[in-house]
């Protein structure tokens, strides 16, 4: 752009990155096989085999499965991660959680249980 040349970003051989902008509702249900991050909102479950993020517009009516999870927007859903699960601040998650690690930051909250163990 203005003469120089356009550089297009690469993630490696392999490697996808989906993104749900802001203004966009998708319903039904996500699977995918690469990371995912969600400005939007989606109604219906969201389960990836590697990690989620929910940005502070973000908003999920359904359960998440995935091997990361950071939550900075609002989950009404079970929530599991196999591998570690961060709740921001700004973050909510109205449901139960299955995690091996877990870290809240002052301010997250979830009204729910919460199981940790290996889920390997």
């Amino acid at each position: 752009m203005f003469g120089k040349k356009d550089q297009v970003a690469t993630f490696g051989p392999g490697l996808v990155f989906n993104l749900v902008g802001d203004g966009t509702e998708i319903k039904g249900s996500i699977n995918s096989d690469s990371d995912i991050r969600i400005d939007g909102k989606v109604l219906g479950n969201v389960t990836t085999k590697s990690k989620m993020v929910l940005g502070t517009s973000g908003y999920i009516d359904g359960d998440v499965s995935a091997s990361s999870v950071d939550v900075s927007g609002v989950i009404k859903g079970n929530v599991k991660a196999s591998e570690i699960l961060y709740l921001k601040a700004s973050g909510r998650i109205e449901g139960n959680i299955t995690t091996a690690k877990m870290v809240i930051e002052s301010g997250g909250e979830f009204n729910g249980s919460c199981q940790m163990n290996s889920l390997s």
